[in-house]
């Protein structure tokens, strides 16, 4: 898997202060996308041992709330793959952090559906995933004034609470 870039201080994608994993590689292709460079699998760097380390280092100020994967698109099966192992070690080595994950896939048609059924790995990817920010960017539903999202469309879904309850709970910032 590549990455296209590493923030150790984001206030955009999450709650609090984040560092954040710009994974490459995404087929939805959404019109308006604000980052279409990560479209592509190769671009970016080679996400290493040396770039994990890195990202465990950033995590370490009691400052940093959590980590935020986005892109490109961390669920595409190569990228979820890469990613398994390392949010493993996110939540071992600081399991008081959560980990916001966006997707252009729904949570409940896509992931839960069919990518649960179809790789058993899945379930295991999502329970290191705290909040989950589905549905592809509508350019039509696109608006300026929504917390952590862009368009309407989106929801910011509580993957634990959803899995246990088998509906949909949806992140309020008052938890």
């Amino acid at each position: 898997m590549n990455y296209s870039e590493i923030k150790n201080c984001d206030i955009a994608n999450g709650p609090g202060v984040r560092v954040t994993l710009f994974v490459s590689g995404c087929t939805h292709h959404c019109v308006g996308c604000f980052n279409e460079e990560t479209w592509d699998f190769n671009y970016g760097n080679f996400f290493d041992e040396s770039a994990e380390k890195k990202l465990l280092t950033y995590l370490e100020p009691e400052y940093i709330s959590g980590l935020t994967l986005l892109g490109g698109e961390p669920l595409e099966y190569a990228n979820w793959q890469a990613l398994l192992p390392f949010v493993s070690k996110v939540k071992e080595r600081y399991p008081k952090k959560n980990i916001w994950c966006y997707s252009g896939y729904r949570f409940d048609e896509d992931i839960v559906d069919k990518f649960c059924v179809q790789w058993k790995d899945m379930r295991v990817f999502l329970s290191y995933i705290d909040v989950l920010v589905d549905g592809e960017f509508v350019m039509q539903e696109k608006d300026i004034s929504l917390q952590f999202r862009g368009s309407r469309n989106q929801r910011i879904i509580m993957v634990q609470e959803s899995l246990r309850n088998g509906d949909i709970v949806l992140w309020s910032e008052q938890g």
